[in-house]
């Protein structure tokens, strides 16, 4: 919770993000393991894999709340548990959306990690919340009746009140329709001019590739970090999707399409 947490100094010769060997195991089965790889600060990284692969347990270990059993994690030179600066957006269908609060309530409890627990908004704490309420809008609605997209805004301004400078995206995309896609892309872009870092998890190939500065193929292993033309090889996207996907082979080179209708679909030419 952002209240427990305490401000952690940067290094400032310190890459932001920096994991090394670090594995995770529940009951004795392998969830992560050997991942090694590090963000800087400002980089867009997009994290792919099948459901199932690790990308939530991946955030949770970045954000300090799950301890990996092997490795190291280090935010800013530091290990993350004490971080004020990262924001965790989780799945929409974690949320009880039936709890009663407002969104200028939500985008609130970014600044508490600020503030202190027992503190009430000052002046400056009321500034941060309003600009970041630019974002959404809809201040005065319960979250109950907010559209898919709009929920996800909420959790974005409520991490830009927090002056987050590490956002963690899991699947933002899920269920939304292509207007409110595109709504959080055009808040993607807006936090790439500010110098935010996000690290975003998706199944869409096509939006990691065109989107992001990198991208991360996962599949409880890291099966390669870099430039999409470089990770989403044919040979890697197979290790990772096994026989949820098609290689056809085409004029342009080997375009690369899911077979499931039980996950999004998507495409890749490699």
């Amino acid at each position: 919770m952002p209240f427990l947490k305490r401000p952690v100094p940067h290094d400032a010769e310190a890459p932001l993000l920096v994991m090394d060997g670090v594995a995770v195991y529940y009951d004795g089965r392998v969830v992560l393991e050997d991942i090694t790889f590090r963000v800087d600060a400002g980089e867009h990284l997009a994290v792919v894999g099948p459901n199932g692969a690790g990308k939530s347990t991946l955030f949770k270990v970045i954000a300090g709340v799950l301890r990996p059993t092997a490795g190291d994690v280090r935010v800013a030179g530091e290990c993350p548990g004490g971080h004020i600066c990262i924001a965790y957006i989780t799945q929409r269908s974690d949320v009880d959306w039936a709890f009663p609060v407002t969104v200028a309530d939500v985008v609130m409890m970014g600044r508490i990690g600020k503030m202190g627990l027992l503190r009430h908004p000052r002046r400056q704490d009321r500034a941060h919340c309003r600009r970041a309420l630019e974002v959404v809008g809809q201040a005065d609605r319960q979250i109950a009746e907010l559209s898919g997209g709009q929920q996800q805004r909420m959790f974005i301004a409520r991490a830009l009140a927090q002056e987050a400078e590490l956002m963690l995206m899991d699947e933002p995309m899920t269920g939304l329709d292509v207007p409110a896609q595109e709504g959080i892309l055009h808040i993607l872009d807006e936090l790439r001019r500010q110098r935010v870092t996000v690290i975003l998890a998706t199944h869409d190939l096509n939006l990691a590739a065109q989107r992001f500065d990198r991208v991360m193929l996962l599949n409880g292993a890291l099966l390669g970090v870099g430039r999409p033309e470089e990770v989403f090889t044919p040979e890697r996207l197979q290790a990772a999707y096994g026989g949820h996907l098609r290689l056809v082979q085409t004029e342009d080179g080997t375009l690369v399409l899911s077979d499931t209708c039980c996950t999004e679909d998507f495409g890749w030419k490699a």
